[in-house]
């Protein structure tokens, strides 16, 4: 997968919901040295997450908060928490919108409740860069190259 890669036509998108910005720094530049997507936003607690997925205050307009192709989303998050906010995705239009519980948590509770409320995948951060960058590109090419939705990205 390249920097140029489309979805359906369209430059690739990642929200990443992330308060940690040591670990948000990882992951965008593990994205940028794959070249996953086109382009990642990242917000650091659950209610910017929330506002930019519903387009809500400073998130209203899709031309500059276009609907992201995949989320990215940590548990324990200020504001609104990763639950939370899965719940909301899910319980709304936006359900088919694929997420990605990425978190330091390896609480079996924590996983079942992140499936529970229809995550599409619970993956715990490995301690080790490599390894962390390894994993970063094959959630990429899974999620962004290999599955297939049957759902068009538009506007629900």
């Amino acid at each position: 997968m390249n920097a140029q890669a489309s979805f359906q036509g369209e430059p690739l998108l990642i929200l990443l919901v992330e308060d940690n910005a040591a670990h948000a720094r990882l992951v965008m530049r593990s994205l940028a040295d794959h070249q996953i997507a086109n382009r990642v936003v990242h917000l650091s607690d659950g209610e910017a997450a929330l506002n930019y997925l519903f387009r809500q205050g400073d998130y209203a307009d899709p031309e500059t908060s276009p609907r992201p192709h995949l989320v990215l989303l940590d548990l324990r998050l200020p504001r609104v928490d990763g639950l939370s906010v899965l719940q909301r995705i899910k319980n709304s239009p936006l359900q088919p919108l694929p997420v990605v519980v990425l978190t330091t948590s390896e609480t079996e509770s924590d996983a079942m409740a992140a499936y529970h409320n229809q995550a599409n995948s619970y993956l715990v951060k490995p301690l080790n860069f490599e390894k962390f960058s390894a994993m970063l590109q094959q959630l990429g090419f899974y999620w962004l190259a290999w599955n297939r939705y049957p759902w068009t990205h538009t506007e629900p």
